[in-house]
């Protein structure tokens, strides 16, 4: 949206040219251009109505008059479009063309003739890819690409419109130009550069895809840093959100003398049916002050948050909206009351696990809007007794087992130790992650391996960690990108030469694939995955090392963990495993290793480069979770869980159990000031 833009119909005469790859093309109503006051009717609207390329025109007396294109457009082909409207000779030129030759494209259309009424004058901001309308809103979605907007002083023909998709755009025409928005610049940030002499600057709003191919895109290079004239596209979807923009209820200033912690905002609300839906908790963490008070010490523990897990997973509707995922889960699933409050109310956005309305894959998601999941009283989806819970919840089962025992803590989140760096977690000696920390950025990455290789303990809670590499918005708050690239477990994959992240420029994709598997994080890496029931583990020889006695003090069981919150046991959801190949370290004990898994836990694809019949776990013995113990050269320690389950097992007969007994153990050595090794 370019706010602060001249009234058009004070031009004897404008052009409009712009390349778009329409993703819905039979949707009606999709908005490429519009200066358009709702209120009074006027103005004009260039769009998309039922595949076919429209213009519609008002003159303020309520009287709307519409021209449009015999030539449908067909999904995902690049067209030329243009529209000129002469209002001193009172006449409209209106075309199309495919960009390139396609089998089933019909190759041009165009119009051209006499206005039908006065174009009404409107002092409206132009607008690309939705309209204004009369409540202040924003409408009339276009869903597809859009790529080298411009606008043009004089009439026009679409034949020379057409010829002006060169970037940049040929000196001649610049003499022309009213505004003309070059997308391939400022890429990583939410401004729309005009490289027409005006500078007529615009913003994006919502966060459309950028770092887009564009119809230039030669397949010779994947990074829009190396070939920025080749990624001069945004995506637009109907669906994008990033901030809500809700004006706020209440307002909290927490008090100087407030524990760190997880707290939450208890909400109730009247006579709402149906009962359930009558309460809710708004999860949040107090973290500790930035800098300590004179006299004062940090705990020695620190619990990180995995609130990028959290963003990841926001109103995940995978479950709801995917056919077959029965046959995944190997039962009927339980939907609960948020469930079916997002199936009808998708405006307030789906998860990095979703898609968008026109099937691309959803690689933005925001804490900055109402997130239905992450409560504690989500009912989860997943699990094999339909009672488990999964992320924030799961977490929730740590948090309790920290408080049973009385184990003073700091709680730090994945934003913080984005923005913060390794500053932020000097001070202390034991870092507790979450059951599910899956996704990090290159600086929380580079944090933690900096903290580990200085000494630090890190307790790896769960499984499926340090997996996808994300990025952070350098201007907005509380979003993160993801690009599902060539490999991993991913319900959506990025378009070729698209693996790019547009925050930052890095690659995208598994951090394996980027050259930092998590075993060189935490010992051991994700090997397989499965949402029947969960298993539990048998002791292995390595838990009678010396170098592991503190762990199985006061535990001689053989069996360990088969009871648990998630899935009946605590080996389950998402397993890790130790894989010398890819970084497990020659000192790495393995205490103990999960069995008896089902043909449903099945080894992720990154595993193999050919299809198997054996992946299951019931016939390959590559699918289990390695407990695991290894000391670092600088007097650390790592102790690895390898299991999502394991913290759902913490809470059995009062905490009073093997699972609780090995993690407690290791914790109180860990907080020990001894060096290890």
């Amino acid at each position: 949206m370019a706010a602060d833009f001249p009234t058009l119909t004070s031009y004897q005469a404008f052009s409009f040219r712009a390349l778009i790859w329409p993703t819905l093309p039979e949707r009606p109503g999709q908005v490429l251009a519009a200066q358009w006051d709702a209120a009074a009717r006027c103005g004009f609207k260039l769009m998309i109505d039922d595949g076919q390329l429209a213009l519609l025109l008002g003159d303020g007396s309520g009287r709307i008059a519409r021209q449009e294109l015999p030539v449908r457009m067909l999904q995902r082909k690049w067209y030329v479009v243009t529209f000129t409207i002469d209002l001193a000779e009172q006449r409209f030129r209106l075309g199309q063309s495919a960009l390139q030759a396609d089998f089933g494209v019909q190759d041009s259309g165009s119009r051209a003739g006499a206005l039908p009424l006065a174009v009404g004058h409107t002092a409206c901001g132009l607008y690309l890819a939705g309209a204004p309308q009369a409540d202040g809103t924003v409408a009339e979605h276009f869903n597809g690409k859009i790529e080298a907007p411009a606008l043009f002083d004089g009439e026009q023909d679409h034949p020379t419109l057409a010829a002006t998709t060169a970037n940049p755009l040929p000196a001649a025409f610049m003499p022309r130009v009213i505004a003309a928005w070059n997308f391939s610049e400022a890429i990583s940030s939410v401004r729309v550069t005009d490289v027409g002499p005006s500078r007529r600057h615009g913003q994006l709003v919502n966060l459309p895809a950028r770092g887009m191919k564009g119809s230039n895109w030669t397949g010779e290079h994947h990074s829009f840093q190396a070939a920025p004239a080749q990624y001069g596209a945004v995506h637009f979807h109907e669906d994008d959100l990033y901030n809500a923009d809700w004006p706020a209820d209440i307002v909290w200033s927490v008090p100087d003398d407030v524990a760190s912690g997880a707290y939450a905002l208890h909400l109730r609300c009247g006579e709402t049916e149906p009962e359930a839906m009558r309460e809710s908790y708004i999860p949040f963490f107090i973290r500790p002050p930035r800098t300590k008070a004179a006299g004062t010490k940090r705990p020695k523990v620190a619990f990180l948050a995995p609130i990028c897990s959290y963003m990841a997973y926001a109103n995940h509707a995978g479950h709801i909206i995917t056919p077959g995922v029965e046959a995944v889960m190997g039962r009927l699933l339980h939907f609960g009351h948020q469930d079916v409050y997002l199936y009808n109310h998708p405006e307030i956005g789906y998860s990095l696990y979703d898609k968008h309305t026109d099937g691309s894959g959803i690689c933005y998601s925001s804490r900055l809007r109402p997130v239905l999941n992450c409560a504690p009283r989500y009912h989860s989806w997943l699990g094999g007794d339909g009672s488990s819970l999964y992320q924030y919840n799961a977490d929730t089962h740590l948090l309790g087992w920290l408080a049973h025992h009385g184990i003073e803590y700091d709680v730090i989140t994945d934003e913080d130790l984005h923005r913060d760096g390794y500053e932020l977690i000097k001070d202390y000696r034991v870092i507790l992650t979450g059951s599910h920390p899956e996704y990090h950025s290159t600086a929380m990455w580079d944090a933690m391996k900096a903290w580990l290789d200085r000494g630090g303990r890190l307790m790896y809670m769960g499984g499926n960690g340090w997996y996808w590499r994300i990025a952070f918005h350098d201007e907005l708050p509380g979003v993160i990108e993801v690009r599902r690239a060539e490999d991993g477990i991913r319900s959506w994959e990025a378009e070729p030469g698209e693996y790019y992240q547009s925050f930052n420029a890095e690659y995208g994709g598994l951090w394996r694939r980027c050259g930092r598997p998590p075993n060189l994080m935490t010992g051991i890496g994700f090997v397989a995955q499965g949402f029947d029931v969960s298993s539990y583990y048998r002791r292995a020889s390595d838990a009678d090392d010396p170098r592991a006695a503190f762990i199985f003090e006061g535990v001689t069981d053989e069996i360990i963990g088969d009871f648990g919150l998630v899935g009946g046991g605590a080996a389950g959801i998402e397993l890790d495993c130790i894989n010398p190949l890819l970084g497990s370290p020659p000192n790495i004990l393995r205490l103990a290793s999960s069995e008896n898994h089902g043909p449903l836990m099945l080894l992720v694809n990154e595993e193999f480069t050919s299809t198997l019949p054996t992946l299951g776990g019931d016939q390959n013995e590559r699918v289990r979770a390695d407990l695991t113990f290894m000391e670092t050269a600088a007097g650390g320690a790592i102790f690895s869980t390898g299991s999502i389950a394991w913290c759902g097992s913490l809470p059995f007969q009062g905490y009073e159990n093997n699972v609780s007994r090995i993690t407690l153990n290791a914790l109180r050595r860990f907080m020990d000031d001894r060096a290890f090794g």
